[in-house]
């Protein structure tokens, strides 16, 4: 899909992270997925290596990611960051900033942020990120408890949960907010 010309100068990436726990500096990021917007889609995928022990059951139960697993398989996470950074570079055509775009954007910049100030000391993507539920809730007219994806997704996906997987999250929250952008494209006055 592509992305409507009057929003052509920025540079969307659909961003998920799955963690061990609700705050970065107590809990690690476990897995990052990114994509692009528009065709043809750019994927990005990684699993970290715990950088923090702690980690809450029902948080790991969500992802199904291993802790065990990820401190032996998971990629160093000053590695898994310039990795990402990289991949950004790649993706990101020049003269643009990558905007940062999330279902519940606070929480995965949050941990995205701190891992690149800790690991790179800095965040490519800046201070800026949009999130698709305050996207919807004026798009929409709805009040903040109508932005779930229960909402959300069974008006713009064919589901209406996203399945806590990293990249698919991404992908899946890349075509929401494209189909968001179309509406406003369509709906946006001369």
């Amino acid at each position: 899909m592509p992305i409507p010309a009057f929003l052509s100068d920025e540079a969307y990436i659909s961003i998920d992270v799955e963690t061990s726990g609700p705050i970065p500096s107590q809990y690690a990021m476990l897995s990052i997925g990114a994509c692009t917007l528009g065709d043809p889609r750019k994927k990005f995928y990684i699993e970290l290596k715990p950088d923090k022990e702690k980690y809450l059951s029902e948080a790991l139960a969500i992802s199904n990611l291993s802790m065990e697993r990820l401190f032996v398989e998971g990629t160093d996470p000053k590695i898994a960051m310039h990795n990402f950074a990289e991949w950004l570079m790649g993706v990101v055509p020049a003269g643009l900033r990558p905007l940062f775009v999330a279902f519940n954007a606070p929480f995965d910049w949050m941990f995205v942020s701190e891992y690149f100030i800790n690991y790179l000391g800095y965040n490519p993507f800046g201070h800026a990120a949009l999130d698709i539920k305050s996207y919807f809730m004026g798009q929409e007219g709805v009040l903040w408890s109508q932005t779930g994806m229960w909402n959300i997704g069974g008006r713009y996906l064919k589901r209406k949960q996203l399945s806590h997987h990293a990249l698919q999250d991404a992908i899946d929250q890349a075509e929401i907010f494209e189909k968001m952008l179309a509406r406003s494209a369509r709906e946006k006055p001369e």
